[in-house]
């Protein structure tokens, strides 16, 4: 067999295995090693191993991981999400929709300190969707509502997503986080504008609720201003170049904990909770990155990255139509593998064509990819989120919450059109960091 064929055989064989529920970083993993084995020796797939093993977990890089993972958990049972969705809640419960509206802008905010779309999407479903329910709010609206709005997490810095795709390509993870914040705010408004139509078209999906005293907006906008100016002085000290993404990670985490102790909500359990979470999710992040990371070196000594990369540049025709055709990939395959893991599989090969052999910005390549891959958390059939939600609330069916996925899915493609035709709006605040 030639290398070719013995890559072809290797993806085939790891699409079994993920459609068999082997977890996707051993399934990377083993077929990494195996297929170096055959394509090389089993000497060489023994030291492949080890030493992707140590780089993962040893990466100066990767530690801005646990940082901000931790940063959130600490957010999280601290209370502060519920503060987040109180202070949404009273300055837009007056508009029809506006527990839903609410939910996108709580979520934009947990989003901002937590890291983590599903994460997201779980806290705000424990949170919102007995308040939306308690006002007879739709289910379809309630859930794809809290489903959608998880997603945030993804594209708001500090985002897990956009810290791999920084380690995989070498790009800073500084201006990937800056990149991330004006279509952030773009999705989430987009969400909004989408809950407002749904709702002037169809008054019975929410009903309208009493209007909170501005007294009363300011009280719940101070139960947040600390964590607000903590996720500030996070951004903006990256921004300015006051210290590197791991040195905010650690300021933001440590900083947490300072918020939660002023507020009376710190102790021993919380923190050895919060603690107990952040090493569950990092290691499932890092052990995927090192399956990913082996997978990544048997394409390379199979040659299909650059015979692939070499197809797709000689394409009769223009540069946006292979760049939406792969855009359309990431959709389509999104619907069926988890977001963190598509972009590890896909990244060494798409990389090189989108920046060496096409010319765009790689901070740009990066902002859309994961916007694209936020389409597949709330997508059948495999919608991390929605499955989420529906866990959460198990009165609540997956059929529906996908159901009022769908208005949310249009709103995403539509500002990903948005941000391909205008590519400033994301390149403007990466451009200007010092």
């Amino acid at each position: 067999m030639t290398l070719v064929q013995i890559g072809v055989l290797g993806c085939i064989l790891m699409l079994l295995l993920l459609f068999g529920s082997m977890p996707v970083a051993f399934a990377m993993g083993v077929l990494g090693i195996c297929g170096f084995a055959v394509a090389v020796s089993g000497r060489a797939a023994m030291s492949i191993l080890t030493a992707d093993m140590f780089d993962s977990f040893s990466s100066y890089s990767l530690t801005v991981i646990p940082l901000f993972v931790f940063m959130g958990q600490v957010a999280f049972h601290a209370g502060i999400s519920g503060r987040l969705f109180a202070a949404a809640n009273s300055w837009l419960s007056a508009l029809r929709g506006g527990l839903a509206m609410a939910t996108v802008g709580a979520c934009a905010a947990f989003g901002a300190i937590c890291g983590s779309g599903p994460a997201t999407a779980a806290t705000m479903a424990a949170v919102a969707l007995p308040e939306m329910k308690k006002y007879k709010y739709d289910d379809a609206l309630a859930s794809g509502t809290v489903a959608a709005g998880g997603g945030l997490g993804m594209l708001i810095p500090p985002s897990v997503v956009f810290i791999v795709y920084g380690v995989l390509t070498e790009q800073s993870i500084g201006k990937l986080f800056m990149a991330g914040i004006l279509p952030g705010i773009l999705v989430a408004v987009a969400f909004c504008l989408t809950i407002a139509v749904q709702c002037t078209l169809k008054p019975e999906l929410a009903p309208a609720t009493r209007s909170v005293p501005l007294a009363e907006r300011f009280k719940a906008l101070l139960g947040v201003a600390e964590m607000v100016v903590l996720f500030l002085f996070v951004m903006g000290g990256i921004f300015a170049g006051w210290f590197t993404p791991t040195e905010g990670a650690a300021v933001g985490a440590a900083g947490s904990v300072v918020v939660a102790v002023c507020g009376g909500n710190c102790s021993w359990k919380m923190l050895f909770r919060a603690a107990q979470e952040t090493i569950r999710t990092s290691c499932m992040v890092l052990v995927i990155v090192a399956g990913a990371t082996m997978f990544g070196h048997f394409l390379a000594i199979t040659n299909i990255p650059t015979n692939f990369a070499i197809w797709l540049a000689a394409l009769p025709v223009a540069p946006w139509i292979v760049v939406l055709m792969i855009m359309l990939f990431y959709l389509f395959a999104g619907c069926f593998v988890d977001a963190l893991a598509l972009i590890l599989l896909t990244i060494p090969i798409f990389y090189p064509v989108v920046t060496e052999k096409l010319g765009y910005d790689p901070i740009w390549f990066g902002v859309m990819i994961v916007l694209v891959t936020q389409m597949g958390v709330i997508t059948p059939p495999v919608g991390v989120n929605a499955y989420v939600v529906s866990g959460i609330d198990r009165s609540i069916s997956l059929e529906t919450v996908f159901r009022g996925c769908m208005p949310f899915l249009l709103a995403l493609v539509g500002v990903s059109v948005l941000l391909m035709l205008f590519p400033e709006i994301v390149l403007w605040l990466p451009n200007n960091m010092k």
